[in-house]
């Protein structure tokens, strides 16, 4: 009987890590929109048909028993639909007009850590699969405000050579329209319309590649060689991703760890408390509590003791600002720099001015105490970690 618990024990523990690196490799909705059940990673089975949204258009094509069999197995995509600005292509670009090719429906956000470590996979993939009939297009939707910003996303998508399409979602009525859920999900749509695979989230790119390759297939013949790309996705267990705006953290029963708390829309002096608690934001100053974000008054500090290998953080500022960075309370060594550091006078930090995501810290796995010495009208987001 004993053996048989430790048993049982043992598998739970072991689901229950497996767990924790799936949800690591996706960024989930707001909490604030509608909740439902979370499909399943990888979808490769059969989709039920359901009602297309009005915006969607059957194909133009003679249904032939090969089309009518697809209907009873799979989902037809709804159509792009809400969106508001067009990158790499003319505006009123339509999936029904995409009918004979394949298409890739990638939504990601450009501040989303999950969705920037999949982007070399999809780049390469358009460029290795474009001229066969692949399709590939960015649905950018935003989680901040100044993701919606048309000359942000353009930056973005030209800081990741992205020359494929990339429409922005603003308003989230495709998002919506596929009933989606995470950062980053990928659709992939046959030369009919049908959605035929899903996944969500990072990882199972040769996975991915392979099914590309059998709907390319329908259409002509495929060189069957896989990307060799790395694979980035966190394979250890870190702490999760931490916002700043009231809106995003106390809805997903996140705080900052001073005693006063975030109080919405106030100013608040923070001292730093005696002890600290692990994976918590703590402040120094006084900050205003913004929906979005936290925003310094004057001179401040972030303090957050962190496991991880890999710190990131979403910040801005109204004009450049030198950001002073310290990891275990003194400057940032070489070994653990990250893209973004920079060194003089025997100082770390990092020049914040642009709306997006730094990286200050890149390094050797382990815990570790990370502060940020702020100036006044810094502003930031949320910290992600890998």
């Amino acid at each position: 009987m004993n053996k048989t618990k430790t048993l049982l024990l043992i598998l739970v523990v072991v689901l229950v890590i497996l767990s924790i690196f799936f949800l690591q490799s996706l960024k989930v909705q707001p909490s604030s929109t509608p909740s439902v059940i979370p499909p399943q990673q990888t979808t490769t089975q059969e989709i039920t048909p359901q009602e297309n949204s009005q915006e969607t258009t059957s194909p133009t094509q003679e249904e032939t028993q090969a089309y009518k069999e697809k209907a009873t197995k799979y989902q037809l995509a709804p159509e792009l639909t809400g969106i508001t600005g067009y990158l790499n292509t003319e505006s009123g670009l339509k999936l029904q007009d995409l009918r004979g090719k394949v298409v890739l429906i990638d939504f990601w956000t450009y501040t989303c850590i999950n969705c920037i470590r999949t982007l070399p996979h999809v780049t390469e993939w358009y460029n290795k699969y474009h001229d066969d009939g692949l399709v590939v297009i960015g649905v950018h939707t935003p989680e901040f405000a100044f993701e919606k910003k048309y000359e942000n996303v353009l930056a973005a998508v030209q800081e990741h050579a992205i020359l494929y399409p990339v429409v922005q979602d603003n308003d989230y009525k495709t998002w919506r329209a596929f009933n989606n859920r995470y950062w980053p999900a990928k659709y992939l749509i046959d030369k009919d319309g049908f959605i035929r695979y899903t996944h969500f989230g990072e990882g199972k790119y040769q996975e991915t590649e392979k099914i590309i390759q059998e709907l390319l297939s329908e259409i002509t013949e495929i060189d069957q060689s896989v990307s060799t790309l790395p694979d980035e996705t966190p394979q250890t267990r870190n702490t999760p991703e931490l916002y700043a705006g009231y809106d995003f953290a106390l809805t997903r029963a996140q705080n900052i760890g001073n005693p006063e708390g975030l109080q919405p829309e106030q100013s608040i002096d923070y001292t730093l408390p005696t002890y600290r608690e692990k994976n918590i934001i703590y402040l120094e100053g006084t900050w205003k509590s913004n929906k979005d974000d936290l925003e310094s008054q004057d001179e401040g500090k972030i303090l957050l003791d962190f496991t991880a290998s890999t710190a990131n953080i979403v910040a801005e500022a109204p004009t450049p600002l030198r950001i002073e960075v310290l990891i275990n309370h003194a400057p940032v060594s070489s070994s653990q720099a990250g893209t973004d550091i920079l060194f003089e006078n025997g100082k770390s930090f990092i020049l914040v001015q642009e709306p997006r995501l730094y990286n200050p810290i890149k390094g050797t796995y382990g815990s570790y105490t990370l502060t940020f010495k702020t100036q006044k009208g810094f502003k930031f987001n949320a910290f992600t970690f890998g």
